[in-house]
């Protein structure tokens, strides 16, 4: 089927593809049916090895937001991170460990990353920089504390109106964040989990987090539906040219390897590309609000997208479904494939460019 002919359907209509993934505060529905899944779900123990000589180690979990086998449960509160993404502050440190990570206009042109870390616990992440509204839904809707440095206006007026527990590295939680050396303020301020379960220790944050149950396939399996998957193994989503984002996937890990501006994406400490097993691009209205370029970005309301996973793309609709973002497409859930997942929010209208293989 032609991608000219295959726009999605209009959110409200709730047709699509359900699978859960994880924005803001919920609407309060459920999910229209318990459709059977192109991807079983989990009933047994996942199957891990580190080589093929070696034997399999049947592993009794999954963590919770990137269904990755694990040996224990991780019941840790989920925590969001607001990490920068001007030149100056590239390459950024820690993205590589988030569960998730949303990438979404903050001021004019320029986008910043809201990093989810739960399942691993970095030593370094940044450069932090401020909040803004719907930031802080996201983060909210998850259960998740809210790291930043500064906030718009906006912003802190959602946080107290959303009553998140929050770390502020500008005004108020000093001891939870450091300088570094090589950059120059503003975009040299870092953290760590460590210091954050310490700050959040001393503001007496609650440390307990409800798993959003998420749905993931079986580690592997095969992505079925027919003609509505085509092929993927390139997508470009057209940000301006310094902030343009692209994938191309690498069968053999079965990973999106990720390029920013023309060039891979690196981790700063580590020096490696950094990777997701999913992609989720999702239409939203964005709004500016003022001289700065200050948006209003409605992650509540649905609309349009993409899904992407295994070298192969379909269109989906999503919607907003108590605290999460669910996403439809011919009236089944469809899982999402174990690993890290990426989520572009762009404006309405954005035409992503896939590649045909």
């Amino acid at each position: 089927m032609s991608r000219l002919n295959r726009k999605p359907g209009r959110a409200v209509l709730l047709s699509g593809v359900c699978f859960t993934l994880l924005l803001s505060a919920g609407c309060g529905k459920k999910p229209l049916t318990e459709a059977t899944a192109s991807i079983p779900p989990l009933t047994s123990p996942v199957a891990t090895a580190t080589s093929s000589a070696e034997p399999t180690v049947l592993l009794p979990f999954r963590q919770s937001l990137t269904g990755l086998p694990a040996a224990d449960k991780s019941l840790a509160r989920a925590v969001l991170v607001t990490v920068e993404n001007s030149p100056a502050a590239r390459p950024q440190t820690g993205l590589d460990q988030a569960d998730l990570v949303y990438e979404v206009l903050a001021e004019g042109e320029i986008t910043r990353f809201l990093a989810i870390y739960q399942s691993e616990h970095p030593e370094v992440i940044g450069p932090v920089r401020s909040m803004r509204p719907y930031f802080a839904e996201i983060g909210v809707g998850l259960g998740a504390m809210l790291v930043h440095a500064g906030w718009s206006q906006d912003g802190m007026n959602m946080m107290v109106k959303l009553r998140a527990d929050h770390l502020d590295g500008v005004y108020a939680d000093g001891a939870t964040f450091w300088r570094s050396k090589d950059r120059k303020a503003p975009h040299n301020l870092y953290t760590s989990w460590e210091k954050i379960q310490q700050g959040a220790a001393r503001h007496n944050f609650s440390s307990e987090w409800t798993d959003p149950i998420l749905r993931f396939g079986e580690p592997e399996a095969e992505l079925t539906g027919g003609a509505e998957w085509l092929p993927a193994p390139t997508v470009s989503i057209p940000y301006i040219s310094g902030y343009k984002v692209s994938y191309e996937y690498d069968a053999k890990q079965g990973l999106y390897l990720r390029s920013m501006a023309g060039a891979s994406h690196l981790d700063k400490e580590t020096g490696k590309q950094l990777t997701a097993a999913n992609l989720l691009i999702l239409e939203a209205s964005h709004k500016i609000l003022d001289n700065e370029g200050r948006r209003a970005v409605d992650v509540n309301s649905g609309g349009n997208g993409y899904l992407i996973q295994q070298g192969k793309e379909r269109a989906i609709t999503w919607n907003r479904e108590d605290g999460v973002i669910r996403v439809y497409a011919d009236g089944a859930e469809l899982p999402l494939v174990p690993g890290k997942t990426w989520v572009q929010i762009v404006p309405i209208g954005t035409v992503p460019v896939f590649g045909q293989g």
